[in-house]
């Protein structure tokens, strides 16, 4: 993509403390889904919500929970870190690990290039390189948006189709091995930082002809290839996608179906700074409606390049985050453009709101359920986000005895992707108590945990209520006891 080369000093200079400190954050078939514009305005004490019995008839209890303002961090959502070469330099656990904690950041960049590699194979010692950073990030709780590219100069100068598929071959094992902390990777590959416009292998300069869209379409198709069906790949452009793929928007019912559209979704790396986004659209009036569609159900993020006021002033910020539905933004660059965000006032809530934010309106439970029987669980839950998650994403029930701290987690029917933004969903559905339960009472807790780190806290999802969240253990507290006879 056509964009002002980036200043180093600018992104050199730019501290944690100096653009995190305002930043920490604050997140069975649906029954029902209804849209909704505001959101509640809860204090960050931790008040036991009222229990009220009846509400749902003999035995029933009902649970209301206030929301919260506050900040924190939340598993594939929010600003991210963008600090160095990611081929250049090893993460270091202990620094990610302090982003999420002192920042509220889950989210790290690693764009890796492969410059030394443009006519050969990838060496093993390049290869181990990338080992080790997804090694730290996992050990450190985060998850890593990854780019691969050739070149940072505006000349062009890529791998050839041939050459880049191959490389693919090679890295496709490590893409597939680390898959539970890659939160989503962008085509990259072509061009100058991997964007795709400033190109020697595949149409530069915009000149792209039939054969370089064929050549271009051989390595998306090959990235979605070598990665697991649950991971996303983003186009830098609508255009790209819309040229390659089809000019018609996914439609819901594809939604995260695994076919090569429903992975498909967009970053834009210019964002609000021009009246295109320097070439990020081609057309606005056919893009824009097509691009909100889309990202209702795919992944959509990157990053801002430069001041344009009005365009990068809240209110068109936050309008625009909340059509094009984003879920992540780098907090490292362009730091004019964030902190005229914070000196506009709207720096906490594109904050808090990036990506889902889940907030837990009432609930109601059984007083006492029977071993082997079904506990029916009723709650209502609003995403008062500017999305909804786009990695697949569980959701239990957790009996935990109150006298021994045994846990029981219990696979609730649904799908917190479909608890789209602005809407207000209730769950209500029935699990079975193992016969094994030993009677007893047992706290009532929801868990909405990353499917393949399920034993991790850190990724699941925190619900936006006061005091109910155990860090310790991942589990949402639902406040409510019930009775196993």
């Amino acid at each position: 993509m056509k964009r002002p080369a980036r200043r180093p000093s600018l992104r050199a200079g730019l501290t944690a403390t100096a653009l995190m400190g305002a930043l920490l954050v604050g997140a069975s078939p649906v029954s029902a889904q209804v849209a909704e514009g505001g959101r509640s305005a809860g204090t960050a004490d931790t008040a036991r919500p009222a229990q009220m019995a009846g509400a749902a008839g003999a035995g029933a209890v009902s649970v209301t929970y206030p929301g919260t303002t506050d900040g924190f961090a939340n598993p594939e959502r929010g600003f991210y870190r963008h600090t160095s070469r990611c081929d250049q330099s090893d993460f270091d656990a202990a620094t990610l690990r302090g982003y999420r904690v002192n920042e509220g950041v889950s989210l790290v960049m690693c764009v890796f290039y492969l410059e030394e590699f443009k006519n050969s194979a990838i060496s093993q010692t390049a290869l181990n390189r990338l080992q080790r950073q997804f090694d730290a990030v996992r050990q450190a709780g985060l998850k890593t948006i990854v780019r691969f590219a050739y070149t940072e100069s505006a000349d062009g100068v890529d791998a050839p189709k041939d050459r880049v598929l191959a490389h693919l071959d090679q890295l496709g094992p490590y893409l597939s091995a680390n898959s539970d902390v890659i939160n989503v990777v962008q085509a990259g590959f072509v061009g100058a930082w991997g964007e795709g416009y400033y190109t020697k292998n595949f149409g530069d300069a915009g000149k792209v002809t039939t054969a370089d869209w064929a050549n271009r379409k051989a390595v998306v198709d090959k990235t979605l290839g070598v990665l697991p069906s649950t991971r996303m790949v983003q186009l830098r452009t609508p255009k790209y996608k819309r040229t390659m793929y089809g000019t018609s928007a996914l439609p819901a019912g594809q939604a995260y179906n695994g076919s090569t559209n429903a992975r498909l979704g967009h970053h834009n790396d210019c964002f609000l700074a021009s009246a295109d986004d320097y070439g990020t659209y081609e057309n606005p009036a056919v893009e824009y409606p097509y691009l909100a569609s889309e990202t209702s159900y795919l992944a959509m993020g990157g990053e801002t390049c430069g001041v344009n006021a009005p365009r990068t002033s809240c209110p068109t910020t936050l309008s625009e985050l909340r059509m094009f539905h984003w879920s992540y933004l780098n907090t490292d660059y362009e730091p004019n453009v964030i902190n005229g965000w914070r000196s506009g006032g709207c720096l906490p809530e594109i904050t808090r709101n990036l990506g889902y934010r889940f907030a837990l309106q009432s609930g109601t439970y059984p007083s006492s359920v029977s071993r082997g029987g079904s506990l029916s669980v009723n709650f209502t839950v609003r995403n008062e986000g500017f999305a909804a998650p786009f990695n697949p994403r569980g959701l239990e029930v957790v009996l935990r005895d109150t006298s021994t701290a045994q846990v029981y987690r219990l696979p609730l029917a649904g799908d917190p992707r479909t608890w789209a933004p602005g809407t207000t969903t209730t769950v209500d559905r029935g699990v079975t108590v193992p016969s094994d339960v030993p009677a007893g009472t047992y706290n009532l807790l929801l868990n909405l945990p990353d499917p393949q780190l399920s034993q991790r806290p850190e990724y699941s999802i925190r619900l936006a209520n006061q005091g109910i969240w155990e860090a310790a253990t991942g589990y949402n507290d639902l406040l409510h006891t019930v009775t196993v006879n």
